[in-house]
């Protein structure tokens, strides 16, 4: 007889919940340090409001973990790198009084517990967080994990269109795009020393219906578009 599950809540990150945090990216990035508490305190300091973690009520074990800040995208390049938008990972670049632009710099679930509705979770929780601040979107690098497989026979643009079409599931991007994420370009050399991406990532974008105009929509690169998506788009 298998065992109830424990409940899975998601709130804001506070200062208790760095060990954990930075267990959690040992499990998900074996290969990478995990988060430092330096840094998971720089984000405390600048937007508290956009940490969070997603905890096990009983035990109460970190099993997701997601970090956020708001960046005035006109500042920035498309094809800049995660360093560059993150400045370094602290987000001392983080611009609430004039930016329009939830950056969504890291997303991470226990592997262990996967398809236990936690990644939903946490999206929902960004995108209520722009709503209530009246922000414009959501943008993020998604890492895509799964290039590594057919890096050899097609380009990462080629790669990221059929995980657009459900041709190829990737285990990040398709996920966001069932979360309804468009992407909107992919660049290189977005993580530079991630093996399983090759350094690319697509960027994705999510935007406010209560904010967003009908030009917003169409200015999203077509290449990338779900025909029902373009279709709705308009």
């Amino acid at each position: 007889m298998s065992l109830p599950r424990s409940k899975i809540i998601v709130r804001n990150t506070r200062p208790e919940d760095f060990s954990g945090i930075a267990e959690l990216s040992r499990e998900v990035y074996a290969e990478s340090p995990p988060w430092s508490e330096a840094l998971l305190s720089s984000h405390l300091r600048v937007f508290p409001e956009g940490q969070f973690v997603a905890i096990e009520v009983d035990g109460g074990r970190v099993v997701g973990m997601a970090a956020s800040l708001i960046l005035l995208w006109d500042d920035y390049d498309m094809n800049m790198d995660w360093l560059s938008f993150t400045h370094s990972g602290t987000f001392t670049n983080h611009d609430s009084a004039h930016g329009r632009t939830l950056y969504g710099a890291e997303v991470m679930v226990n592997p262990t517990m996967q398809r236990r509705g936690i990644g939903k979770k946490i999206y929902q929780e960004r995108r209520s967080l722009v709503q209530r601040l009246g922000l414009l979107r959501i943008r993020a690098g998604a890492r895509l994990r799964g290039y590594h497989r057919f890096a050899h026979r097609m380009t990462a643009e080629d790669y990221v269109m059929r995980v657009v079409q459900g041709k190829i599931a990737d285990p990040t991007l398709s996920f966001q795009v069932r979360e309804g994420f468009a992407v909107i370009g992919v660049v290189a050399d977005y993580l530079h020393q991630d093996s399983e991406s090759r350094g690319f990532a697509a960027v994705i974008e999510w935007l406010n219906p209560n904010v967003a105009t009908p030009d917003d929509f169409r200015a999203r690169n077509p290449k990338f578009l779900r025909p029902e998506a373009s279709s709705l788009s308009c």
